[in-house]
């Protein structure tokens, strides 16, 4: 089991962990109306999965916000999930105005979590981290943030999402 640290204390990271070069595994979230969505939803697409553990703190807010506005400019799709309940999510992105931000909740099975490698045993919580994939759901650039309240390496990955 991986581990990270969230507020300096130690976190273990259950699921296993997605590496680049794999293809992406398969996952079932909710959506802001409370349908499910799988990866299949977004075949054809370039995606850039920016996972969060909350939409209402300030690291993921700015975490989503950054990852939506210049991405916009690609083609493609900037996902972001956590396990906030698909009203608070919607809620979320009401109340800042973000109509083009699609949120996806996991709080129902775990099921991005458990897939990704990225569930944070000890709150139930996803891990801050990054995944792009190509078309073809191969992933192409993996990042999970060592310290759950720092910023992920944004340059990086939309460098990793704009080469594709």
């Amino acid at each position: 089991m991986a581990q990270i640290t969230f507020k300096q204390e130690p976190i273990t990271l259950l699921g296993s962990q997605v590496k680049k070069g794999e293809t992406a595994p398969d996952f079932t979230v909710l959506d802001n109306d409370l349908n499910e969505v799988t990866l299949s939803n977004y075949d054809g697409q370039k995606k850039l999965i920016s996972v969060v553990p909350s939409i209402d703190t300030g690291v993921c807010d700015k975490q989503t916000r950054k990852f939506n506005e210049e991405a916009a400019q690609e083609d493609g799709v900037v996902l972001t999930i956590s396990v906030d309940l698909p009203f608070a999510q919607k809620r979320w992105c009401a109340s800042n105005g973000l109509d083009n931000v699609v949120t996806l909740s996991d709080h129902k099975e775990l099921s991005f979590g458990n897939n990704y490698g990225v569930v944070m045993e000890e709150l139930r919580l996803l891990a801050r981290s990054v995944f792009v994939l190509d078309e073809n759901n191969k992933v192409v650039y993996t990042e999970v943030v060592s310290e759950g309240t720092d910023f992920p390496d944004f340059d990086a990955a939309l460098e990793a999402y704009r080469a594709i």
